[in-house]
């Protein structure tokens, strides 16, 4: 099980998005210039100031060479997660529907929230329990879109930290390849930490794809 793990100018959540896939499968590093996947089963777009969020959040990396060749693993099935800025750069090359928006405190958060898990039915949540323990770091993190999506993953009562729409924190397309979310389960894989609950997204990925090679179709 090979994770690809893109690393843009201004991406600082690469180094432990590696560390957490390291822990069930192989950490693929994959350079924004690249547009070779390496032959990967699933592309990790993590967080971080790609570009310096200059423009707006994800708007210049959307266009970068790896991109295109992750829309087309993304359009040919692969299995894509984009966690907080990779979530705005998902939205931004259309891969995923709506905009992340800056938080309606115009501050930047930094704390642990719960998040209830809407769908256990997906190749990223199929292993996770019905409520998950999430850090999330940003400063535009509200989440909307003018058309119904697909929700994977809402904040508690009480706990939406950025005024998102309908307390969304992760969404899915509709072909349920590609999921996007704001908190970060990267931070969350050790109980050092105060949590270990993202590890099962990330068992999760590595499941799925597991009953893909055994139902014969390849990585």
């Amino acid at each position: 099980m090979k994770f690809g793990v893109i690393t843009f100018p201004g991406t600082c959540d690469d180094t432990d998005a590696q560390l957490a896939v390291g822990r069930v499968g192989e950490a693929v590093p994959l350079w924004h210039q690249d547009r070779d996947l390496h032959g990967v089963d699933a592309v990790i777009v993590p967080g971080g100031f790609s570009y310096g969020d200059y423009l707006r959040a994800g708007a210049i990396a959307r266009f970068a060479p790896v991109m295109s060749s992750v829309i087309e693993f993304a359009h040919a099935g692969g299995f894509v997660l984009g966690i907080c800025n990779g979530f705005q750069i998902l939205c931004e090359a259309g891969l995923l529907p709506g905009a992340l928006l800056p938080n309606t405190s115009l501050r930047f958060v930094f704390r642990q929230v719960n998040v209830e898990v809407c769908d256990r039915n997906t190749p990223f949540t199929r292993n996770c329990p019905p409520r998950l323990s999430l850090p999330v770091k940003h400063m535009s993190g509200r989440y909307y879109s003018p058309e119904p999506v697909q929700v994977v993953l809402r904040y508690a009562a009480g706990e939406n930290p950025n005024g998102s729409q309908d307390d969304i924190a992760g969404v899915i397309n509709t072909a349920g390849n590609v999921l996007g979310l704001m908190p970060h389960p990267e931070h969350a894989v050790d109980a050092l930490t105060g949590s270990a609950d993202g590890m099962t997204i990330f068992e999760s990925i590595r499941a799925a794809v597991g009953d893909r090679v055994g139902n014969g179709e390849g990585r």
